[in-house]
């Protein structure tokens, strides 16, 4: 099943996501779970970052909820909101 995860930051959060980018990185190629695309949100300047996105593979929500409370930026408070969503690929153009 995929799980769509929808990340809002506390405002002025930049520095805080940036200070822990790389770690944030790392754990997304090692926890284990198969991510299909991620990204960062962005403002409309197209440049600041402003939350995330991730299309994840998983056995269960319970397991998506586990492995973003592991993830670096949530323990570093860098999300204000997180939602998690069971989500249904019908159509994938790549």
């Amino acid at each position: 099943m995929h799980y769509i995860v929808h990340c809002l930051d506390h405002e002025g959060a930049v520095e805080k996501r940036l200070a822990n980018y790389e770690a944030h990185k790392s754990y997304l190629g090692s926890a284990g779970m198969k991510t299909v695309i991620s990204g960062p949100l962005l403002a409309d300047d197209n440049e600041t970052m402003t939350g995330s996105l991730f299309v994840l593979e998983a056995d269960s929500k319970e397991a998506v909820v586990a492995f973003n409370q592991a993830d670096p930026f949530t323990k570093a408070g860098v999300w204000k909101t997180v939602s998690i969503h069971p989500f249904n690929k019908r159509v994938d153009n790549r």
